[in-house]
């Protein structure tokens, strides 16, 4: 890692000098789905000796419509998410979106996820940081990258180190968003891995049609230049199909095409760990 390392229960490879990933479906849509993700993603890394973390939302709170699919239940969700842990020997993440979230989930994953428009609320990071839990911080859309020093501030005022930053673009007009690669090196100044989000930075959020959209055709580029730019790990967002995606399958990487991304993200990499 770049910046710092990340000691994460049950992460496998972290000294490799390799990014770390961060990736799986944007919600437990089914057990099917969440397993042949978190299968296929395993393989990968243990054959490019990546450190892996497997995502998915237990519920997504932050939806356009309010028919939107929001989850299978909270619970079911996340013994689903603790089976991916215990079947595949791999750390978990999850969100959560209210203080009251945080010591149930706490109890299924290895880390706790603040969404980028809640990057804000103290009481919430707080809670996060109270469990003892890593907190993987979103930055907010509205706000650049030294301004979340004091997101950070607060999980560490708390009394919890483990503390890693996301980004995932900034609100460009109405319906679009912009990467500004200066706020990697900028939020590594607070000494925690940064991590880049190479799928939802590539939303285009608000669409009339109440359904988000997305570019995933410049996963690639966006990946390319986190990595280039000295991104400590990259988030990915990825379903067998995301044309039946029940969330965000506008911005998904299709889960056959993960492992050319890879290797073209690691030799990149390489490239950059030379210099």
């Amino acid at each position: 890692m770049k910046s710092v390392g990340i000691d994460i229960p049950g992460l496998k490879f972290k000294e490799s000098g390799n990014f770390l990933l961060i990736a799986g479906p944007c919600v437990v849509e089914n057990e099917e789905v969440v397993n042949e993700t978190a299968a296929s993603l395993l393989e990968l890394s243990e054959k490019y000796n990546i450190p892996f973390v497997f995502k998915a939302s237990y519920r997504k709170a932050n939806r356009s419509k309010a028919d939107s699919f929001s989850g299978i239940g909270d619970i079911k969700a996340l013994e689903i998410l603790a089976g991916i842990r215990s079947r595949y020997s791999v750390p978990v993440i999850t969100d959560i979106h209210n203080p009251d979230e945080a010591a149930m989930a706490a109890e299924y994953v290895d880390v706790l996820q603040i969404p980028a428009f809640l990057c804000r609320q103290s009481d919430l990071l707080m809670a996060a940081a109270k469990t003892g839990k890593w907190v993987n911080i979103k930055k907010g859309q509205f706000l650049s990258g030294a301004s979340m020093t004091f997101a950070v501030e607060k999980v560490r005022e708390a009394g919890n180190k483990n503390v890693m930053l996301t980004d995932r673009g900034n609100t460009f007009g109405y319906q679009d968003l912009v990467v500004d690669f200066r706020n990697i090196p900028e939020m590594q100044k607070n000494g925690v891995p940064v991590i880049m989000d190479i799928t939802h930075s590539l939303q285009q959020p608000n669409q009339a049609t109440g359904v988000t959209g997305g570019k995933p055709d410049l996963i690639e580029t966006i990946g390319k230049a986190a990595i280039a730019t000295g991104a400590d790990g990259i988030f990915i967002e990825t379903h067998p199909d995301p044309s039946v995606a029940l969330s965000d399958g506008a911005n998904m990487l299709k889960l056959s095409l993960m492992e050319d991304l890879l290797k073209k993200l690691i030799a990149l990499r390489n490239t950059v760990n030379s210099f």
